[in-house]
């Protein structure tokens, strides 16, 4: 070979070995493990087969907060990610205060045509707790549980839980008493309990990311935290913050819920926050609060953290009703058809409802609680064909029963009890023939409904798409009612149907 040919050789390999790569160049995409554990949606029952429906309450909002923050990152969240009972109750309505505090809520029914279905009627059951003032409310005993693994080294998780519990810390009172756990490979206590405001926001300053996470051994510590600084007769609750990656230690979600549900006989209990992308266990976290007799909210922003851990801190914090349940059983001579708009992973069996001994939703002071049915009056054709047998078909006449067209009930516990409380209300058929279509509280709750059914694919809406329900969620209203039509516009420009 000539020295020309053997440098036009090496010129050629060292070209070839910087030639520009393709632009754009590819970055490695950060992996999704995001887990949700959706329920199909509800099938429609037979009055004449399953008369009675049973559910427990549900108030958790995570599920709103976190659709939202998928709908801003510019995609259609995943269905399996609403639970449309969250969607709904992340908004207050305007149901009456209680008439004084030996009933702890109040409760209310109305009821409207269906927008998407001219056969059927919509029912709504709200409930409204009382309200107290941070003064009002007994001492806290509140352990921050707080994921400082490597997984939360992004801004929207360590620096927003940071802000999230600084401005928490600035809402609690001088009798309050407040320690902090964090985790990553390992557990430790940060901060003895102490009622120094300025302590408490020194420490979470500290707070930095690394390592793995050790959540089961924390919740643990957590605990036993909680127990040695218990408080008779007062709040004595883990406040957890995590993006739900529970990679070291214990992490099975059976597990985890089995420790925690035994945990919760000590009176602490537990209130679950989420943030972040990309690490998401919902089905964790919503499942760990609502066995530890606390709630779940996804935290998505600073306003969220305020919403959450600031206007609603009483609600969050404060119990004034456990374990409760609510039962609606149908009159066969005027509802044929129904179908609970939501709540899948809150149904009960009809015999749960007298057992005290089941576990079911607390209610906060404050909170509200909303419910949905959608009901086919027996001069309907309904949804359901008919069966071919006589035998198997329902009775056309039966006898009107004082013109009542259902029976709500409701089973509770004040805090310190252990026998529940019983509360019947009836809903009269007259008020069934006489709906209208829903207007103004009604129809924005009607909206909030169907948007979280429309995402998550319900068949029974048949046509009825974004448009309209931003037609039916009216106008005006405060910051979050504005927001949500921005949302539902968002999920119109994403939807590809």
């Amino acid at each position: 070979m000539t020295a020309s040919k053997s440098s036009a050789s090496h010129t050629a390999a060292a070209e070839r070995s910087i030639a520009p790569h393709p632009l754009p160049r590819p970055y490695p995409q950060p992996q999704d493990r995001e887990r949700y554990d959706g329920k199909a949606v509800a099938s429609i029952k037979r009055v004449a087969d399953e008369p009675v429906s049973t559910f427990a309450v549900d108030v958790d909002t995570g599920s709103y907060s976190n659709v939202r923050r998928l709908l801003n990152d510019g995609q259609m969240p995943p269905e399996a990610a609403v639970r449309t009972e969250e969607m709904i109750n992340y908004f207050r309505y305007d149901y009456p205060r209680p008439q004084n505090r030996d009933i702890p809520f109040s409760v209310s029914t109305d009821l409207s045509t269906t927008p998407w279905n001219d056969a059927s009627r919509l029912l709504r059951i709200g409930l409204r707790g009382y309200d107290v003032d941070s003064n009002e409310r007994p001492r806290a005993n509140l352990v921050f549980l707080v994921d400082v693994s490597g997984s939360m080294n992004g801004r929207d998780k360590l620096p927003l839980v940071k802000s999230t519990l600084t401005a928490l810390a600035g809402e609690l009172r001088s009798d309050d008493r407040v320690s902090i756990v964090v985790y990553s490979g390992t557990v430790g206590l940060l901060l003895a309990p102490t009622s120094n405001k300025d302590h408490v926001k020194e420490a979470v300053d500290c707070l930095f990311a690394r390592g793995s996470t050790a959540g089961g051994d924390a919740l643990k510590l957590a605990y036993s935290t909680a127990r040695d600084n218990f408080l008779d007769g007062g709040i004595n609750r883990i406040i957890m913050a995590t993006d739900g990656d529970f990679n070291v230690g214990t992490s099975d979600t059976d597990a985890l819920k089995k420790y925690v549900a035994k945990q919760r006989e000590s009176g602490v209990t537990l209130t679950m926050l989420g943030y972040g992308s990309g690490n998401i266990r919902d089905e964790l976290m919503e499942g760990i609060a609502n066995v530890g007799n606390g709630n779940y909210a996804y935290i998505d922003s600073a306003m969220e953290a305020r919403k959450v851990l600031g206007s609603e801190l009483s609600s969050t914090l404060f119990t004034i009703a456990k374990d409760v349940k609510i039962q609606i059983e149908f009159n066969p001579a005027h509802v044929k058809e129904y179908r609970l708009i939501g709540y899948e992973n809150r149904l009960l069996a009809e015999e749960d409802f007298a057992n005290d001994k089941i576990d079911a939703g607390d209610i906060g002071a404050g909170h509200q609680v909303t419910a949905l049915y959608e009901v086919m009056p027996t001069d309907a054709s309904g949804w359901l064909p008919e069966r071919r047998y006589p035998a198997n078909r329902a009775v056309d006449r039966q006898a009107d029963l004082s013109g009542e067209m259902a029976q709500v009930r409701l089973r509770y516990k004040l805090p310190d009890e252990d026998r529940s409380r019983l509360i019947t209300r009836s809903i009269a058929s007259t008020d069934m023939r006489a709906a209208r279509q829903p207007r103004g509280d009604m129809a924005f709750a009607v909206a909030v409904a169907a948007f979280g059914q429309k995402l998550r694919g319900d068949k029974y809406l048949g046509d009825y798409g974004f448009r309209n329900i931003g037609w039916l969620s009216g106008q005006g209203g405060n910051y979050w009612r504005q927001e949500f039509r921005k949302l539902n516009d968002l999920a119109l420009s994403n939807d590809r149907d």
